[in-house]
């Protein structure tokens, strides 16, 4: 006898035997004992999640001679003949293949037919979203308003798809992905059965491998069991027969790419690669990963929802305190983006490896959510003794170079008599703008800052409603305390408006240009020092 795969071999026949599907079984199975059954149907989720499964069982259970608590019997002679396939009440179409106008009007012929044997002559339509537009609108009326003896059951993975006039007719089934934990519990009680032997490590990785979708689960099973026929499954062979990755590896990845090593991740690819893994699985892996590294860091008593190893959690748990939250999510953006561009790729290996190196060269990427990585690691280095300004001094003349501002022609320093406390709030000044609320923020765009007579911070503000808006204490002291977040120190502001027809900088220096001259400055001498790049 030839073999049957396990998601055929196992598949429910009784309500009793569905899993993860309560709520609709409940339903239905309540419809059938007290006969109130619709006489059209919409089941609608993802795939592998029993669909088409229940459809087979309702359709017996509705022409099952002595049906036991809604579930057919499995006994009488029409749930015999239904499920060897031999009844003609049950017709199963599948509208992939047959989605033309042609297909549904023989369907609307043969409803006028009542059944030859059992009360209800049930019609299967799957995948019912790829039907064209014609055919739905040859099914409408019969959909509408069909025999009594007839039952439509519509089956999809894209609801989306279908008119709203089909809804509209149909009792609607959502089916919801299948927990990590009831596929697990699934595949245990089958392998039992089998005879197969297999570590709990190896099942839940399957399990949550199938994304929700218990065909697929038994699916890959059925893979594993083959690949090691006569063997016991562990953990370690159903990854490489999955083509997966240990978590382990993705540990090591995370910690060469906080360091920035680029060669590190390229060689740690390379060992992926060379082992034959499955570069999109590989990312999908590591996303989620990082997935459960935000939830550590994020949240509390969070053990049970992140599905992990008490080893595993530890390891989380340690890395949550060396990266902050934006650094987690500026990963997890690079890598989905990634995970698009890979699926269709003929060149997966060359997307991954410029993926790694965005996630250790933050400075690659020009949008605003990865400053926060780039300063990082420039802190770092600082920590470190290492003379960050050599490696940033390319990427800072590059930036000066495409700015519309003209070259100094006069190489200014910033005044040594500037105390330290308002240097600092000059060179985070556009730090500080971006970081007021509006109409403030507005009025700061024209500002900037300078030196008062007692060398406390001047802010030379225009005249008008800029000058009238900071005269009110409750603004000025808003605009210290953004200051003094910045700065770490509590530092009183003057606001100084220039009167008219004068130019203000010749009066109040702008010391933000000075800061950009230094700046310029110790790039150009820096150019001259190679030992340094």
């Amino acid at each position: 006898m030839s073999y049957t795969a396990l998601y055929r071999k196992f598949r429910p026949t009784v309500f009793e035997d569905v899993k993860g599907q309560d709520h609709i079984v409940t339903t239905l199975k309540n419809q059938i004992k007290a006969e109130r059954t619709s006489h059209a149907y919409l089941f609608c989720g993802t795939r592998g999640t029993g669909k088409t499964t229940i459809a087979k069982i309702f359709a017996r259970a509705v022409n099952c001679e002595s049906p036991k608590d809604g579930s057919p019997c499995g006994e009488c002679a029409v749930c015999r003949a239904i499920l060897s396939g031999a009844s003609m009440n049950v017709i199963e179409i599948d509208a992939a293949s047959n989605n033309g106008v042609d297909s549904i009007r023989e369907i609307v012929d043969e409803v006028t037919y009542s059944p030859a044997e059992g009360k209800y002559k049930v019609y299967i339509i799957d995948e019912v979203h790829m039907l064209s537009m014609g055919a739905f609108n040859a099914l409408l009326k019969t959909l509408e308003e069909p025999p009594s003896y007839v039952i439509f059951i519509l089956a999809t993975t894209e609801v989306h798809k279908i008119p709203v006039t089909i809804l509209s007719r149909c009792q609607r089934y959502d089916f919801r992905r299948i927990t990590i934990e009831t596929i697990s519990d699934r595949m245990r009680e089958l392998v039992e059965k089998e005879q197969v032997q297999i570590e709990d490590k190896a099942v839940r990785y399957i399990a949550k491998t199938a994304d929700g979708s218990m065909r697929d689960a038994l699916s890959l099973l059925d893979q594993c069991i083959a690949f090691h026929f006569g063997k016991e499954l562990t953990y370690d062979k159903v990854l490489d027969v999955l083509g997966a990755v240990d978590t382990g590896v993705f540990s090591r990845l995370l910690r060469v790419a906080l360091k920035g090593d680029v060669t590190g991740a390229i060689v740690l690819l390379e060992e992926i690669v060379m082992q034959g893994r499955e570069l999109t699985q590989f990312i999908s892996d590591f996303t989620w990963y990082l997935r459960n590294l935000l939830l550590v860091k994020t949240a509390d008593g969070i053990e049970d929802v992140i599905d992990v190893s008490t080893e595993n959690l530890a390891r989380l748990k340690e890395e949550a305190q060396m990266v902050e939250n934006d650094i987690i999510m500026r990963y997890i953006r690079v890598l989905s983006e990634l995970s698009g561009q890979i699926r269709y790729a003929s060149q997966k290996r060359i997307l991954v490896e410029i993926g790694l190196i965005k996630l250790c060269r933050p400075g690659m990427e020009t949008d605003i959510r990865s400053l926060v990585d780039r300063i990082r690691q420039l802190e770092e280095k600082v920590e470190n003794g290492v003379p960050v300004m050599a490696g940033w001094a390319g990427e800072a003349k590059e930036q000066m170079d495409a700015a519309t501002h003209p070259k100094p022609e006069v190489r200014a320093e910033m005044p040594k008599a500037v105390p330290e406390d308002v240097r600092q709030a000059v060179e985070r000044w556009s730090a500080i703008v971006g970081q007021t609320a509006m109409p403030m923020k507005a009025y700061l765009k024209t500002a900037y800052p300078s030196l008062a007579g007692d060398d406390s911070l001047l802010i030379v503000v225009q005249d008008g409603l800029p000058s009238d808006y900071f005269k009110e204490k409750v603004h000025k002291e808003e605009l210290e305390a953004v200051i003094a977040g910045f700065t770490g120190k509590n530092m009183s502001i003057t606001i100084q408006s220039p009167e008219r027809n004068q130019n203000p900088e010749e009066v109040f220096p702008d010391l933000t240009k000075m800061v950009s001259q230094a700046i310029h400055m110790e790039v150009e001498d820096l150019e001259d020092e190679p030992e340094l790049f």
